[in-house]
C-alpha cells in the first residue's frame, strides 16, 4: 500500500521535539511509524504544505485548468505542473494522513492553497453538462481510498455535540471536499485545550494518541487481506 501523509501546520516541529512544536506533526508522525511498523514494505511519500504550501490559485491557473489538455498553450502546462503532481499523489495513495490544525476556527491558507490545486476538472472530479440536474462525477470513487485527518485546536468542545462545534469549520469542509472527489472512507483524531496547556492539554494529548494507536491497529487488520490477496 501507498502512504501519503500531508503536514500542514506551520510550526516546523513537532510537539513532542518541542516546547512550542505542532500537534498534528507529532500525530502524522506518529501515525505514519506505526503503520509501517506493522507494515514495512509499504511505501510512504510525505507532502509538507506548510512548509512549501503550493501556489494559490491564479486567473492563469483557471483558464488553463478550463481548457481542455488538447487545447492548452504550452504555458498552461507549467502552470498546472505543480497541481498535477500534487493530483498524481492523491491518486497514487491509497490512505491518506493529513495534519490540519485549527487556525481561525477553518483550515490553514496552506491546506486550504492544496485543496484548490486537487480538486481539478477532469482530473479528480467530472462535470457533464448534459445531466444538469446531477452534473458531477467523483472520479477517485472505487479505488477505495481513506482519509486519515489528525487535528488539533486551541480551544475545547469543537467535536460533534460539543459547546462550540458549530464554529468548527475544519472536518466537515475537508471531509466533504474529499467525498466531492470519491474518498468517502473517512476518520478523524484532534488534540484540544492547547491555549490553555497544563493537564488538560496533556490528557487530550494521550487521548488522542491512543486514538490513533488504536486506528492503526484496526485498519492495518482490514488491510491484511488486501495484502494477501
Amino acid at each position: 500500500m501507498k502512504l501519503l501523509q500531508i503536514d500542514a501546520s506551520a510550526r516546523c516541529q513537532a510537539s513532542d521535539r518541542s516546547p512550542r512544536g505542532s500537534h498534528t506533526r507529532r500525530l502524522t508522525a506518529r501515525f505514519t511509524r506505526r503503520w509501517l511498523q506493522h507494515r514495512p514494505s509499504d511505501f510512504l511519500v510525505r507532502r509538507d504544505v506548510g512548509r512549501s504550501p503550493p501556489p494559490p490559485v491564479t486567473e492563469k491557473w483557471i483558464n488553463a485548468a478550463f481548457t481542455k489538455p488538447d487545447q492548452r498553450e504550452p504555458w498552461m502546462n507549467g502552470t498546472l505542473a505543480e497541481s498535477d503532481a500534487l493530483i498524481d499523489e492523491l491518486i497514487a495513495a491509497d490512505l491518506v494522513v493529513a495534519g490540519v490544525p485549527m487556525y481561525n476556527f477553518g483550515m490553514p491558507a496552506q491546506f486550504k492553497a492544496y485543496i484548490d490545486n486537487v480538486v481539478r476538472v477532469g482530473r479528480t472530479f467530472g462535470f457533464d453538462r448534459s445531466r444538469p440536474d446531477d452534473p458531477y462525477t467523483p472520479l477517485l470513487a472505487g479505488m477505495d481510498k481513506r482519509l486519515i485527518l489528525v487535528g488539533s485546536r486551541g480551544d475545547y468542545g469543537y467535536d460533534p455535540g460539543g459547546r462550540i462545534a458549530h464554529i468548527n469549520h475544519v472536518e466537515g469542509a475537508i471531509r466533504d471536499v474529499f467525498a466531492f472527489l470519491g474518498v468517502t472512507a473517512f476518520h478523524s483524531v484532534a488534540i484540544e485545550y492547547d491555549e490553555f496547556g497544563g493537564d488538560r492539554l496533556q490528557a487530550s494529548i494521550a487521548a488522542a494518541e491512543r486514538a490513533v494507536d488504536d486506528l492503526v491497529d484496526r485498519l492495518v487488520q482490514e488491510a491484511e487481506p488486501r495484502r494477501a490477496a
